[in-house]
């Protein structure tokens, strides 16, 4: 049982948590002032260590160096005790499990530095097998330059180690390079250590220096973590070394262990400035809820469109000016790299209206390969008696011919040069000529029951809302029954759907999958907390919408933790409660 770390903020697999000394810790962090370490057990037995409060003790442990056998491993396992004061035990990917303690050392964490694949591997094997609302750390391997992918995979806690002991050899660390310390004319960092002329700095104060460094970087870290935004840092910051872009890019292909640790929503803005974005979490599970859950209502013709440096779509200058020819004639959706295909009626959702991307006037192979995959299947999926493709000839036309090269679909471009010039726009409206505008209550319906299939499954427009009426203006619509009685509000920030106590009744009653939060016998107010939740259904993920039920009380509200780690976890908050009732 976790007793002195609680996690407080969640970005992907990073975490801003809390070692809770009597000087309570942040982290991601330097653990080298708070950690005592109660020796090896190899060369002799030890007794159990009188800790306290003031500091992190690791437990009396046997490392074991990398490629071990498992059964050696198992053999020579150390059974920590019970005690009562914040400790660490020392374990291996292959060792690791819950031993009730506070923290967990990662054994021979230095070995792992420069092989992407056991690196990654090892950290996801540990972290899975260890309590989630433990602490992680690694030793001997954090430096300025790569701590920020480290936090990315999950690491909690560091030492200078690393750092320090490349120092007094005489190399200068930044957050991009590593340098010798004799190349260098005039140092290019005003930490304390390197306020002093260049050629009094000595090999011990390098190694300040690069101490230094790497707190700097870990403060710039946890400003990232709290804003939702460490992935876009990780991006830049990565390619400055190799190893660490294989290691991120290894982890985009770990999409399970980093996709049960991303909220599905938050108003961050997403920065899309490399191929790599496209491989992003939110990217992807985008895409696959657009191509699986997602389907037309409308038996309109289907016009693509480019998307808008303005977000949302609709309120840009150039979607104005096809709005104006399409008149409710046609189902519009955008087309866009790195979110692939936006239908009109999730233009707000997340992410599709929360990212900036670079904008050249060239596609990449990779965004052009992105892109029209992720058409054809949503083509596959959404029969239209006539697809119009209101798109520029440059990269837009081959991701459209590309998309239905192999489907029975004959696409008509509208547009040679520019699609606002008055010839495209006069095209696509002879295109559309005897189309009948669809009204303004069908495309609302729409609307609420194409962001439900997206946020709770397949199927579940209908099943949640089968007597649909909606209430105020889009994009701040709200849902109600036949009878009048509100289901839910569709938030604007973020484009889901938040439900009432009666919607969260009719989800239960439903067909659609549905997001529990099982608790004890009480009724909660304002949040859940996780030593209350009995279990949670595994699919949810932060962020998501979810009801609240127990012996004593029916709830609706919104995770902040995934699923697993809410059953996992002792410490923090499961569930934010917006509605609940006492039964």
């Amino acid at each position: 049982m976790t007793e002195y770390f609680e996690i407080h903020e969640r970005d992907g697999a990073a975490r801003i948590g809390e070692l809770r000394l009597a000087e309570p810790l942040t982290t991601p962090a330097v653990a080298d002032d708070v950690v005592t370490d109660a020796g090896s057990l190899w060369p002799e037995e030890r007794d159990r260590p009188d800790g306290d409060e003031t500091e992190l003790t690791v437990l009396p442990h046997r490392g074991l160096p990398a490629g071990t056998p498992e059964d050696v491993q198992q053999a020579f396992a150390v059974d920590y005790p019970d005690v009562d004061y914040p400790n660490a035990a020392v374990v291996s990917p292959e060792t690791a499990t819950d031993h009730g303690s506070d923290a967990y050392v990662l054994s021979n964490a230095a070995g792992y530095v420069g092989h992407a694949r056991a690196f990654v591997d090892a950290i996801i094997q540990t972290r899975e097998a260890i309590p989630a609302d433990s602490a992680l750390y690694l030793s001997g391997v954090a430096t300025a330059r790569n701590v920020a992918t480290l936090a990315y995979a999950g690491v909690d806690l560091v030492d200078t180690d690393r750092a320090v002991v490349r120092g007094t050899r005489g190399f200068y660390q930044t957050t991009d390079d590593e340098y010798f310390l004799e190349d260098l004319d005039e140092l290019p960092c005003a930490c304390p250590a390197c306020q002093q002329p260049r050629e009094e700095f000595t090999r011990e104060d390098c190694a300040e220096h690069n101490a230094n460094a790497l707190r700097a970087e870990l403060r710039r870290v946890r400003r990232r973590i709290r804003d939702g935004r460490l992935r876009d840092y990780v991006e830049g910051q990565a390619r400055q070394d190799q190893w660490l872009t294989a290691t991120f890019r290894r982890l985009d292909q770990q999409y399970g262990y980093v996709e049960q640790r991303t909220p599905v929503l938050r108003r961050a803005e997403i920065t899309a400035a490399t191929d790599d974005s496209i491989r992003r979490v939110e990217i992807q599970r985008f895409a696959q809820r657009v191509t699986d859950r997602y389907r037309s209502r409308f038996s309109s013709p289907l016009v693509l469109v480019p998307c808008s440096a303005t977000k949302p779509y609709s309120e840009s200058q150039s979607h104005g000016q096809y709005h104006d020819v399409i008149q409710w004639r046609a189902h519009v959706a955008s087309m866009t790299s790195p979110i692939g295909v936006v239908p009109q009626e999730l233009e707000t959702t997340y992410p599709a209206q929360h990212y900036d991307s670079v904008v050249t006037g060239e596609w990449t192979a990779t965004e052009i390969e992105f892109v029209s995959d992720v058409l054809e299947a949503y083509l596959r999926r959404n029969d239209y008696p006539k697809v119009i493709a209101h798109v520029p000839p440059e990269g837009y036309r081959e991701i459209v011919e590309r998309a239905t090269a192999d489907l029975d679909v004959e696409p008509v471009f509208t547009v040679d040069d520019h699609p606002t010039t008055s010839e495209s726009l006069s095209n696509l409206g002879t295109e559309l000529e005897g189309e009948l505008k669809y009204p303004k209550r069908e495309r609302e319906h729409n609307t609420i029951r194409a962001i439900a299939d997206y946020q709770f499954g397949e199927g579940a427009g209908e099943a949640i809302f089968p007597d649909l009426q909606t209430r105020s203006r889009y994009p701040k619509l709200r849902a109600h029954d036949g009878d009048g009685e509100q289901l839910a509000a569709m938030v604007p920030q973020y484009g889901m759907l938040s439900l009432t106590l009666a919607g969260g009744k009719r989800w239960v009653e439903s067909d659609a999958p549905v997001k529990r939060v099982e608790i004890d016998d009480f009724v909660p107010h304002g949040s859940v907390l996780a030593p209350g939740v009995v279990d949670a259904s595994d699919d949810i993920r932060p962020g998501d919408e979810v009801v609240i039920e127990g012996p004593s009380a029916f709830g609706v509200g919104r995770a902040e933790m995934s699923g697993p780690e809410m059953a996992e976890s002792t410490r923090g908050i499961a569930s934010e409660v917006r509605h609940v009732e006492e039964l």
